[in-house]
């Protein structure tokens, strides 16, 4: 790690004033970007200069234990700035926004560990991963709801006034089957039910078999109670939705299933913060994030989720960040189209933002430096 105090190391004076790091920890994989703290405010439509992007994998605690998660976090910003051509003493700000922080007491935990991490005048803030999904959605501003759907779910809302409010997200054992663990671990059951005789036959035997190569269903207990990697599991999510897509009726019905808890879980947030306005009509934002709701040709599972919420609030305004980068030598341009700068769009289609929750977690840190900035230049 070396034992730079901030501003003692050349590379600080490798990007004037600082670098800012994002970084969205999730069961599956963990990213980091890395930004100037002196760019412009990124006003839409414009673009924010990533210096460097670094993955790595699980950061989720629940998941993999505390130890190997901060391990990852560590491995991910130190990649992350190296990348960058700086190191930990140019650091000003970093957002983690991490999967598995809950309470105020994983924060604080989060919190005592990082400062140690990068001493200095460094600032640090950390949130659940999916404030950073949502304002990877908004321009890192915190209104509206997100919708996560990866190897876990999570719908989470915040309002103009700061009042916040989230459905699911509580892990597989106590049930977010609307996630790629709840859609994945249903088609094992039905699998197993299938080959037991308590269910119906499926396609979904022979394309899980063929997928995990092996020779029959009762070789599935010895693989699922092998590793206990929430992500492994999930990983199954592409066989269930191409038998759906291919007419299974056991398919599609877990897919149906997974819409409906993910909508209900969204209009459950909606309605407890009057995102909705007090006649359910008014637009509000929602961003999708997650593998679970990237499109397919013919099971397009965010579209029937947008769907269904439609149907108890028509003002919902979709938006689907996604990643767009232009390469040189050592940076990542990374283009930020504003959502819904009209809101007279069909409520079937979604907006491409053109960024990633990492830079939603970078942007939630630099939007916290400039307020504080502005708090003490007393403006």
């Amino acid at each position: 790690m070396g034992g730079y105090e901030n501003g003692d190391s050349p590379a600080a004076a490798a990007w004037e004033g600082g670098v800012i790091l994002g970084v969205d920890g999730g069961t599956t994989s963990t990213v980091c970007v890395c930004l100037p703290a002196a760019m412009p405010p990124p006003e839409a439509p414009g673009s924010v200069a990533v210096l460097s992007r670094a993955i790595a994998g699980c950061s989720n605690r629940n998941s993999v234990g505390e130890n190997a998660a901060l391990e990852t976090l560590e491995q991910v910003m130190m990649q992350a700035l190296t990348m960058a051509n700086t190191d930990r003493s140019a650091v000003v700000a970093v957002c983690l926004s991490v999967s598995g922080v809950n309470h105020p007491s994983d924060q604080q935990r989060m919190l005592d560990w990082i400062c140690n991490l990068f001493p200095g005048n460094a600032k640090f803030y950390v949130e659940n991963d999916a404030v950073a999904a949502l304002a990877s959605g908004t321009m890192g501003k915190l209104h509206g709801c997100v919708l996560i759907a990866g190897t876990g779910s999570i719908a989470y809302g915040v309002t103009e006034d700061g009042k916040v409010a989230r459905a699911a997200g509580a892990g597989p054992v106590l049930g977010d089957w609307g996630s790629g663990y709840g859609i994945a671990a249903q088609a094992l059951t039905a699998v197993i039910k299938a080959h037991d005789g308590r269910g119906p036959q499926t396609n979904l035997t022979r394309d899980i078999i063929r997928k995990l190569e092996i020779s029959s269903p009762d070789e599935l207990i010895g693989w699922a109670y092998a590793d206990p990697s929430w992500a492994r599991i999930a990983a199954l999510v592409p066989v269930v939705v191409s038998a759906a897509e291919d007419g299974d009726k056991v398919a599609n019905t877990i897919l149906h299933d997974a819409v409906q808890e993910l909508a209900e879980s969204v209009v459950a947030v909606v309605r407890r913060l009057t995102l909705c306005g007090e006649d359910g009509k008014d637009q509000f934002p929602l961003v999708l994030v997650g593998g679970v709701l990237e499109g397919n040709k013919k099971w397009d599972i965010s579209g029937e989720v947008i769907k269904c919420i439609s149907k108890v609030f028509p003002g919902v305004c979709p938006i689907r960040p996604e990643v767009s980068m232009r390469t040189n030598i050592r940076c990542y341009e990374v283009y930020l189209i504003s959502h819904c700068n009209s809101l007279e769009i069909e409520h079937s289609e979604a907006l491409d933002s053109l960024v990633e929750p990492a830079i939603g977690a970078a942007l939630l840190a630099w939007s916290h430096l400039r307020k504080e900035s502005k708090l003490q230049n007393g403006s």
